[in-house]
């Protein structure tokens, strides 16, 4: 569903992962959720409202990510050789309804879009030649795209 940027543990983090992984010690687990559960939230999840325009603009979003598309922008068209399948705008979707909700809310709103769009497509974009020669990464053109992509579709 996302791609996280984790960079490298500190000193002091790596000592701690050494220490808790390497000691012979086995972790008590203890069940906190069950399958039932998990599946009333995931139905809950897909009953958070998502209003036209909001789901336009992240079809808007998504398509952005197609060179030479329509929706795209120049950043687009400069450096991706594929953009993000309609499972991209399906996981965007879910993800900004799950952000609603962990907020407290029944709808999901443009800033929920905008706040999951970089870890649900950095993974979606394929990179031309030339990005890669110039060292531009997903993020920048992605972030040029939520820049550029307005909420309003007029």
């Amino acid at each position: 569903m996302f791609k996280l940027v984790v960079g490298y543990s500190s000193r002091e983090d790596l000592n701690e992962i050494v220490e808790r992984t390497t000691r012979g010690e086995k972790p008590v687990i203890e069940k906190v959720i069950d399958g039932e559960a998990i599946r009333g939230m995931q139905a809950m999840v897909r009953e958070v409202v998502l209003t036209p325009p909001i789901r336009d603009y992240l079809v808007r979003l998504t398509l952005a990510t197609h060179p030479d598309g329509p929706h795209s922008v120049d950043a687009t068209n400069q450096f991706v050789r594929w953009g993000s399948s309609p499972r991209g705008a399906q996981t965007l979707a879910l993800a900004a309804k799950v952000r609603a909700v962990l907020a407290g809310r029944f709808n999901v709103s443009f800033e929920d879009v905008r706040r999951v769009y970089l870890p649900t497509m950095r993974h979606r974009v394929l990179l031309n030649f030339e990005a890669q020669a110039e060292g531009i990464e997903a993020d920048k053109v992605l972030l040029d795209i939520l820049e550029k992509v307005k909420e309003s579709a007029d």
